[in-house]
């Protein structure tokens, strides 16, 4: 059986004209275990089957908990129809060309969930090769992801300073998550889209409703993040997808650990929300997808 590491150094090499080195931006190379640029700086591939572009430690919101939270969430099915709607946007689009492989990169992967379960999606339903990436600044999130995903390819990088080529990518995905347009624009191909999932008002209303008292914050509005989106791109698919999804017990907790929600909360707030025994919770979203021309 492969060592993880080995396949992960095969499945780099197979896709290395991609990557640019976010020190120089000159073009790089798998040369043993490592990715190497023209001006010899060297990022090696973990044990785990991921690389590390930082250059320096990042600050960030996602500790190891909360993405082990997620993981367990959306294993048990939570978002999977709006996985499937993401999947059926790039389906949608790739069925009237011939093109045999796709890039895609989830640009703010957190622990991969979504990137190789849209990658699997396809693969049912297209006999295309799709070559997944994603990246996120959260090291625990990426060695979650090469650990749990060993298919795609996993980095730990940072959205400003993205070690990618320009016109690389036939779709980039951004699904709740942070975002930086001036680098997907340079990324993307000519053809390529931009597919963004945001919550929607409805979004996980009774947890809202339950951590907050005002009707201020139990209120929530997309409306400067969607426009943000529309005056980047030009809107070619728009879908909103609500449901409600009932959870087992033990996985509540993870819920509620895993959204921001309740991230500011102490922990008596949090067991008095857990002592409510709210097991159904709403869904609603929107899926836009944007190109550049």
């Amino acid at each position: 059986m492969m060592k993880k590491i080995d396949e992960a150094v095969e499945n780099f090499k197979r896709v290395d004209d991609i990557f640019k080195c976010p020190l120089c931006g000159r073009e790089m190379k798998i040369i043993g275990k490592s990715l190497i640029c023209e001006n010899k700086h060297c990022f090696d591939i973990s044990k785990q089957g991921y690389i590390n572009f930082l250059t320096r430690s990042s600050n960030n919101d996602y500790d190891k908990e909360m993405l082990e939270s997620r993981n367990i969430i959306c294993k048990c099915g939570f978002f999977d129809p709006i996985l499937k709607g993401v999947s059926d946007f790039i389906s949608n689009k790739i069925s009237s060309n011939n093109d045999p492989k796709y890039f895609i990169l989830d640009a703010g992967c957190g622990e991969g969930s979504h990137l190789n379960k849209i990658i699997n999606n396809l693969h049912e339903d297209t006999k295309r090769e799709f070559n997944g990436i994603g990246i996120d600044i959260s090291k625990d999130g990426i060695h979650i992801a090469s650990r749990e995903y060993e298919k795609q390819m996993w980095c730990v990088a940072d959205l400003a300073k993205l070690p990618f080529m320009n016109n690389q990518f036939d779709f980039i995905l951004n699904i709740f998550s942070p975002s930086n347009y001036l680098e997907f624009k340079r990324i993307l191909k000519d053809k390529g889209s931009v597919i963004k999932v945001v919550p929607e008002g409805g979004y996980l209303k009774e947890l809202r409703n339950a951590f907050y008292d005002g009707e201020d914050k139990r209120n929530y509005s997309n409306e400067k993040v969607v426009n943000h989106f529309i005056e980047n791109f030009k809107i070619i698919n728009r879908q909103r997808i609500t449901y409600n999804f009932t959870l087992e017990n033990q996985n509540i907790g993870h819920l509620i650990k895993m959204t921001p929600l309740s991230w500011s909360a102490g922990n008596e707030k949090i067991e008095k929300v857990l002592s409510m025994n709210i097991n159904s919770f709403t869904v609603d979203v929107s899926i836009i997808e944007g190109s550049i021309y």
